[in-house]
């Protein structure tokens, strides 16, 4: 039988294309290499073919014998060798799917043929480049533009061995292509390998190659060309964004796990570039080019549980960074049984949704089987980080007051871990990032502010406290601006505070009075600022201006408009320096009194007459009023038009 987990190194899904026979039988392409020593390396050609149609099973018949070329030089462009393996051996692959797993399973059929052969490689300082290539794709790929006439390129690379001696082993993927892809349903493949030499990989999406023509679709080794340019996509796809998904595919960097959820049906190239790293430095680049073919099918089963994160964080399940007890949630449908498996020992349950306590800190493995030892079986599996205990805090320095600069200090108790992201924020006044510190002044008005720090770190800890500050409030009043007299005495009405200062302190009665009086030799422009402090040490400071003229006066304009506006509504005299008006009115062309006002600073006649609008046209006023100084009094009359 074959084995569940092949190991495989260079997958390219591709569809053939041949003068006789153009069907799409090709789901992908591996070639492996290991070095037997003496120069000598074993070359495996594993394809893996679609046989569910009598076309698709006539086009396996022309693929063999297996050709292929191998390439050298530094852009490995320079023809070295070709062969033909004739000999190869076939088994059929199990699809993992059955009725009782899917309401409409499609048809499948899978198989395998594997191609040997041993070259004998010189020692260089460039390397070689193994390539196979076939044309053509299935004419019927969504992300590919014109894919029925483009080709595909599997190749390898053998590092340089100037001494003769090996220096690597191809890296091998430990699964071979998926069946079945069900539309809007959450996808995963295990897109891992293993490398016998004990190098690091990494994994990436990157782009697909074309190779071979329609003209030559199974070319001789040297007739091959080496691909310089990528396939062309068709929009809005691309190698980072291969098929339309909520969420999109991605891969992790890390376990090589592709997951998704499909939004469209279709056929879609998929590539996955593994980075080999020896000793900090990637030393060589696989990569692996399916196609992944999305059907609209629906699955009875299916085994979940939700993600922390998105993207390369979509497998961790929980990151705990204050305890060690994790409550797990199960998302799965179509199950009657659960098994889980914490990642640690024969720690398991068989609950829907346990909670478990982990011993220690560390990065734990946990499995969900769904029916398990059933026909009808899923399983996924997450990672949750166990990360040692921390406290975030932050301290406050300075005065509460708005309009005073606050100095905040985080303080992070840890064991192992360190911050590395700050934010800060600022009851909806501002934002800082990026510091341990911050310096910040909340304007007027004071109240209650809050204050938000939001730390993570190394380990992916996510950490957030809040804070009520109590902003004092205090707004200090120096006085509406005025216009006055000389040598007439005033009295300012400071208010607002508990203690107060005048700036300047000329002509003043008492500077630290809140109601000092002052009186102007002469006429001039005089401002003045009032700092007021409450028992908190907050500080306001309102400004007055003071315009002193010569002598006293009154002015009333030559026509007014009380149509409502709010410009120039109300006809009233306007007086400097006088102490009161003591009546003010307003007479008709025919001498009938229509306004009267006594006694009364607060006057104005708003252009009625008898509760209703007076007639437009010009009226007569009589003002009497008291000279401060001389206390005579004194009679102004004119005339006024009234117009709308």
């Amino acid at each position: 039988m074959f084995k569940k987990y092949l190991t495989t190194l260079f997958c390219c899904m591709v569809w053939l294309c041949v003068p006789e026979v153009r069907a799409s039988h090709l789901v992908g392409a591996d070639i492996i290499y290991k070095c037997l020593g003496n120069n000598q390396y074993e070359l495996t050609f594993v394809l893996y073919q679609d046989c569910l149609t009598w076309e698709q099973q006539s086009a396996i018949g022309q693929d063999a014998p297996l050709k292929f070329g191998i390439f050298t030089g530094s852009d490995k462009s320079l023809f070295f060798h070709e062969g033909a393996i004739y000999d190869y051996t076939e088994e059929s692959i199990v699809s993992e799917f059955t009725n009782e797993c899917i309401n409409n399973i499609p048809a499948t059929c899978l198989q395998q043929q594997s191609f040997k052969t041993i070259v004998t490689l010189p020692p260089n300082s460039t390397g070689y480049r193994v390539i196979y290539q076939r044309c053509c794709r299935n004419q019927n790929i969504t992300n590919i533009i014109f894919s029925g006439n483009v080709g595909v390129s599997c190749f390898v690379d053998i590092p340089p061995s100037p001494s003769g001696n090996c220096v690597n082993n191809s890296a091998v993927f430990r699964n071979f292509p998926p069946q079945i892809i069900c539309l809007n349903n959450p996808f995963r493949y295990d897109f891992s390998a293993a490398d016998p030499d004990g190098d690091s990989l990494s994994y990436r999406l990157c782009d697909a190659y074309p190779g071979a023509s329609p003209q030559r679709p199974i070319p001789e080794g040297h007739q091959m060309e080496v691909p310089q340019n990528p396939i062309d996509y068709m929009p809005p796809y691309s190698a980072n964004n291969p098929v339309n998904g909520n969420p999109g595919i991605t891969i992790h960097p890390v376990t090589g796990i592709l997951s998704g959820t499909p939004s469209e049906d279709g056929r879609y190239v998929v590539t996955v570039c593994v980075d080999e790293w020896r000793n900090g430095m990637v030393i060589n680049t696989i990569s692996r080019d399916i196609q992944l073919t999305i059907t609209n099918c629906s699955r009875t089963t299916y085994a979940d549980m939700p993600s922390w994160g998105k993207g390369d964080k979509a497998d961790i399940y929980t990151i705990e960074c204050h305890s060690n007890t994790v409550a797990f949630r199960n998302t799965s449908y179509g199950g009657f049984a659960y098994l889980w498996k914490f990642g640690y020992g024969n720690a398991t349950s068989t609950e829907f949704e346990p909670t478990h306590t982990y011993p220690d800190k560390g990065i734990y493995e946990v499995t969900l089987i769904v029916n398990p030892g059933t026909t009808c079986v899923d399983s996924i599996k997450k990672l949750v980080y166990i990360n040692p205990s921390m406290e975030v805090d932050f301290t406050t320095d300075g005065n509460l007051c708005p309009g005073t600069p606050l100095h905040f200090q985080s303080v992070v108790s840890s064991k192992g871990d360190s911050i590395k992201t700050y934010n800060w924020f600022f009851d909806r006044a501002g934002t800082l990032s990026g510091a341990p510190s911050a310096t910040f002044t909340f304007p007027a008005p004071g109240g209650e502010k809050q204050v938000t720090l939001v730390t993570e770190s190394y380990l992916g800890c996510v950490d957030t406290v809040s804070k009520i500050l109590p902003i004092d409030h205090i707004e200090v009043y120096a006085g509406s601006d005025t216009v006055l007299v000389k040598n007439y005495p005033y009295r300012f009405n400071g208010r607002g505070a508990e203690s107060y200062r005048w700036e300047p302190e000329t002509y003043l009665s008492d500077p630290f009075s809140p109601q000092p009086t002052v009186t102007f030799p002469d006429s001039g422009t005089y401002v003045y600022y009032l700092h007021g402090n409450n028992a908190s040490g907050c500080e306001d400071v309102d400004t007055i201006v003071i315009r002193v003229a010569l002598y006293p006066h009154m002015f009333l304009p030559n026509a007014f408009s009380p149509n409502g506006d709010g410009l120039n509504d109300v006809l009233k005299p306007e007086i400097i320096g006088y102490a009161l008006v003591n009546t003010f009115e307003v007479f008709d062309r025919y001498g009938q009194l229509v306004y009267k006002s006594a006694n009364n600073n607060n006057f104005g006649w708003d252009g009625t007459y008898l509760g209703r609008p007076a007639d437009v046209g010009v009226y007569f006023y009589r003002v009497t009023y008291t000279d401060p100084f001389s206390a005579e009094r004194h009679v102004k009359t004119g005339d006024v038009t009234l117009i709308r």
